[in-house]
């Protein structure tokens, strides 16, 4: 039996940078991590595109707002720190359709209210910038703090950070259930007190969850993304991170360009249908109960057209083919040809947060407390680009309140 004051289960970047944020404010009290797999970070937090978001789209009401450029800049001062990987690339915002070209002015005003460096450019400054890409209306938007780190490199790191701090990780762990007020059991028989425990189980958080009698009205929906990446012959050269303008209801930013750390550039992600919470390719993560769940709530969505949420499942579904998905990355690089994408072996999965009794993702950060337990339900992207920044909020709100 092992006795802790703080006891976090998930050992993904939220886990660990609370983990962090906590040893800062109570240096002499007892943390642990309990991580289902051999190592820290198996899943979205070394799986994402390793792109440091601005902060650019979020209502400045919204959490994701209060947080994301504080936290992209301590993401980055990271990297510097610590000499990891880092391209100051920037992003350029371009509009796909007619219907988007106004959505650039709530975007400017949403910048200039969250504080971000952004500016408009025309047809002309956007092909001086970047020659090979379009914009529909001749609107776009440069966003220069956008930059892209390495995601592998910051959770190395920061497991070293962790074990020098005296945060005992255990690895190979994973809860079975609530075995007492203040005691939870893994799997393997093992006994685990606390003072206070934090759930950031990331796609299992509702599972984990669910067993302290927290968050029953909502469930986790996992969605598949799957990127192309561009022929080094295709003869295209992007400068920046190239995006379209977002439709802002729902938490997908659509096809876009992602610079990699080695050089390769990915055109993705889709947002398909995930039959699993780790359904990353073949049959390998598919589960039966959650593909039935998923397709029960999107279900539900697609019918009631929530938010126009069907448009976007058949937009999707078009997608999924190689000449689909080309059709629509051409509204961005109009010389892109379907010969040019090879295929990827990048998947990710953006496991989202349901409410079941409004019948509608959540797009917003979401953390639920009771009793001592915290609860973080939905981390969901841009949660690498500001977890040092959300960790000081999660713990200045919810464990200091």
């Amino acid at each position: 039996m092992y006795s802790f004051d703080f006891l976090i289960v998930g050992g993904g970047i939220v886990g660990a940078t609370i983990s962090l944020e906590l040893r800062r404010r109570y240096p002499e009290s007892t943390i642990a991590i309990l991580e289902k797999e051999n190592q820290l970070g198996s899943h979205s937090s070394t799986n994402n595109s390793g792109v440091i978001h601005s902060g650019i789209y979020y209502d400045p009401d919204s959490v994701k707002a209060r947080v994301c450029k504080i936290g992209a800049e301590k993401m980055i001062e990271f990297h510097e720190e610590h000499n990891l990987p880092l391209k100051k690339i920037g992003k350029i915002l371009v509009c796909t359709n007619h219907d988007q070209v106004n959505q650039i002015d709530l975007l400017l005003e949403r910048a200039k209210k969250n504080k971000i460096e952004a500016y408009e450019i025309n047809l002309e400054k956007l092909k001086e910038m970047d020659p090979e890409v379009y914009s529909v209306g001749g609107r776009g938007i440069y966003v220069p703090m956008t930059s892209v780190g390495a995601p592998k490199a910051v959770m190395d790191t920061i497991n070293k950070i962790l074990i020098d701090k005296k945060i005992k990780i255990f690895t190979n762990t994973e809860i079975k259930d609530k075995s007492g007020s203040n005691q939870v059991s893994s799997k393997d028989g093992e006994k685990f007190n606390y003072g206070f425990l934090i759930n950031t189980s990331g796609s299992f958080s509702d599972v984990i969850s669910n067993k302290f009698d927290v968050g029953q009205e909502y469930t986790m929906l996992p969605f598949r993304g799957l990127y192309w990446e561009l022929s080094k012959n295709s003869g295209i050269k992007v400068n920046h991170l190239i995006y379209p303008v977002p439709d802002l209801r729902f938490p997908f930013l659509g096809i876009h360009t992602t610079s990699s750390i080695n050089g390769k550039l990915y055109l993705g992600p889709t947002a398909s249908f995930g039959f699993g919470r780790e359904h990353y390719r073949g049959m390998k993560g598919v589960n039966f109960l959650d593909a039935f769940n998923n397709f029960k709530y999107s279900g539900i969505q697609f019918i009631r057209n929530q938010d126009g949420f069907r448009n976007l499942a058949l937009q999707e579904i078009l997608r999924l083919s190689k000449n689909g998905f080309a059709k629509e990355a051409r509204k961005m690089l109009p010389n892109l040809k379907s010969n040019m994408l090879a295929p990827s072996n990048k998947v990710g999965i953006r496991a989202q947060i349901f409410d079941k009794s409004k019948g509608k993702l959540i797009n917003d950060f979401l953390a639920v407390k009771r009793d001592n337990s915290l609860h973080i339900l939905n981390s969901i992207s841009p949660a690498w680009t500001c977890s040092f920044e959300m960790s000081k909020y999660i713990c200045s709100n919810y464990m200091e309140a």
